[in-house]
């Protein structure tokens, strides 16, 4: 895939500072919406996005919530006018914070998206274990992806985003089909339901952006809502990673960014993209498991409480002759 992505580029692989339909690669220095007044009607196939959650992020400044709505309407109606019939908009949000409560951010955005006919396709709930930890709360360890579409032809693509198969070999066990394998063999519908590592830390494509998403994440959606030669546009284009997601894999990519330093760190991994140097985390790697690996920072140091550390145990290994579901 990266190959033929970077075949398709080797002409014309510059970064464009504006947008035009013969480009392939757009980086705008500013407002999302002055990009999007440039980009003609129904010419975006996938429109994928982290918005400012409004909670007062470095490159953000908090507004009251019916001000911060009222602005992303106003993205989102750009949005789906510049979107293709067959395309797909992928919202990623998290809550917004208001004295302590939280404000699903996909809840309240939703009269926003069902107001432009836009139609939900899935509430894609992504997963991860690292993470600020409350006190007053228990800590936030997911957000949101929805999925809207503009009619309901769109372009769905499940076999190159399909995971392997938990049980391979299991088989039909009547009917007409009795004692044939029932999986496909590319392997399963990944669900809604995605558990992929936050770039926190020691996270191999971690930058200075407090709020960086990791490319598998967009690749995942990229892949199955586009096909190659597609335009793919980021609003919050952030360091870049929708823009190295599409263009891994064959797609063409657009975004703008208000933050030069921010602006300056995509064009950078962008070219590390273009050039084949660019490290990312791989699709499909398992998630790390420090108990499975031994991790010396798994054993306690203190002096443990059995009561507490039963709740903790995991359960031994189901045997085949146990129920699947163990």
């Amino acid at each position: 895939m990266k190959l033929r992505a970077q075949s398709l580029l080797n002409t014309t692989a510059t970064i464009s500072r504006e947008y035009s339909l013969s480009e392939h690669i757009v980086l705008y220095s500013g407002d999302c919406i002055d990009l999007l007044k440039s980009i003609p009607d129904d010419s975006i196939q996938l429109i994928v996005t982290s918005p400012p959650y409004n909670i007062g992020k470095e490159y953000e400044k908090k507004l009251d919530l019916a001000v911060y709505l009222q602005e992303q309407a106003q993205v989102i109606a750009e949005c789906a006018r510049v979107l293709s019939p067959r395309g797909s908009i992928c919202w990623q949000v998290g809550n917004y914070v208001q004295k302590g409560a939280i404000v699903p951010l996909d809840a309240v955005l939703y009269p926003v998206f069902s107001n432009l006919s836009l139609k939900m396709r899935n509430r894609i709930i992504w997963h991860f274990e690292h993470g600020l930890h409350c006190s007053r709360r228990f800590s936030g360890r997911y957000e949101t992806i929805v999925w809207y579409t503009k009619t309901d032809d769109y372009v769905f693509n499940l076999d190159p985003v399909r995971t392997p198969q938990k049980y391979p070999g299991k088989k039909h066990f009547k009917g007409p089909n009795a004692g044939q394998y029932s999986c496909n063999p590319l392997g399963k519908n990944p669900g809604d339901l995605w558990v992929i590592p936050n770039v926190k830390s020691n996270h191999v494509e971690k930058t200075e952006h407090p709020c960086q998403f990791p490319v598998e994440l967009i690749e995942r959606l990229v892949l199955s809502l586009t096909n190659e030669g597609d335009w793919v546009l980021d609003p919050f284009l952030g360091t870049g990673t929708t823009s190295i997601a599409a263009i891994r894999h064959g797609r063409r990519g657009a975004g703008a960014e208000i933050v030069q330093k921010y602006l300056d760190i995509a064009r950078e991994r962008i070219h590390q993209e273009l050039d084949g140097t660019l490290r990312t985390r791989p699709m499909g790697r398992p998630v790390y498991d420090p108990v499975e690996a031994r991790s010396k920072l798994t054993f306690a140091p203190w002096k443990e409480d059995p009561k507490q550390t039963a709740l903790f145990e995991r359960s031994p290994e189901c045997t085949e002759a146990e129920d699947e579901d163990c």
